[in-house]
């Protein structure tokens, strides 16, 4: 079935960017060399930043081949089509990381303060390892000195919708992804 080529969602109307079956194909590959770089280590951490990396999360965990446990945190730092630059922990990590493996998963890293925020959280806990991976990077957003480890595609600094990724709450469950259309 062909993907709707626009949208509307409240007052914006959003035009096709990236169908499901190119997502589906990047997302396997980024498995694979999560597979190759993990596949000798005691039972990783995937874990998922929400809401947004949960259709992320759930299509790559589906071709992750060894033992792995997966848990949740949610940060908020978006209001509309804009970053707020302030980073809210609004449910906190509750496993014992000392020693562990993680890999943070998320939707969508573009200045990257989310990912910074959560990297000083977690190294308090003593991990033995914090690796990242997203579904899409915007590299010319991208201010932060911690490295990508994984991403499924690089993408220009546009606003963008669907594949978990939302426009105030609405969009989440489109299994394409959709940019902002000039109006």
């Amino acid at each position: 079935m062909a993907a709707t080529q626009t949208i509307r969602l409240h007052n914006k109307t959003f035009r096709l960017s990236i169908p499901h079956d190119r997502l589906v194909g990047a997302i396997g590959e980024v498995a694979q060399r999560i597979n190759r770089d993990y596949a000798r280590r005691e039972c990783p951490l995937f874990l998922g930043v929400l809401n947004g990396s949960f259709m992320y999360m759930a299509e790559l965990l589906q071709h992750i081949d060894f033992t792995c446990e997966v848990s949740f945190v949610k940060l908020a730092s978006y209001n509309g089509t804009s970053s707020t630059g302030a980073v809210q922990e609004l449910i906190g990590l509750t496993n014992n990381l000392r020693g562990r493996h993680i890999i943070i998963v998320e939707d969508i890293v573009d200045t990257g303060g989310s990912i910074e925020h959560l990297i000083r959280s977690l190294i308090g806990h003593n991990p033995a390892s914090i690796s990242v991976s997203t579904l899409l990077f915007k590299p010319e957003a991208y201010k932060k000195e911690h490295k990508i480890d994984y991403y499924a595609m690089a993408i220009p600094d546009k606003f963008i919708v669907g594949y978990g990724l939302d426009y105030d709450q609405l969009g989440r469950n489109l299994k394409d992804i959709y940019e902002l259309a000039a109006e």
